[in-house]
């Protein structure tokens, strides 16, 4: 397992989460009927808390990740990828805590 794919795995999840985090909050700030931006969809997150939940529904894209890196044969960065949800799901938990 070359450690270097490994780590560009992680990167790559955790940049996966961010985009997918964003993408959420842009849809839950449409969906509002507000036109919430980016940071007012997050704040309200935080102060109702759900941030967990947006920051889980960010880490879907991971899932799409990983099976490209799965099909592609690329085992090192999709153990990355997994390395990296893990690390994400261990955080949400600690922030629903």
């Amino acid at each position: 397992m070359n450690k270097k794919e490994v780590l560009q795995g992680v990167i790559m999840g955790f940049l996966a989460t961010v985009i997918g985090v964003f993408m959420a909050s842009i849809f839950l700030g449409k969906l509002s009927g507000r036109s919430d931006s980016i940071l007012e969809v997050l704040e309200t997150a935080q102060f109702e808390g759900f941030l967990g939940k947006l920051i889980s529904l960010g880490a879907i894209l991971n899932l799409i990740c990983f099976f490209y890196f799965i099909r592609k044969r690329q085992d090192s960065r999709a153990a990355g990828i997994l390395a990296a949800t893990i690390l994400i799901a261990l955080g949400t938990f600690l922030i629903r805590l």
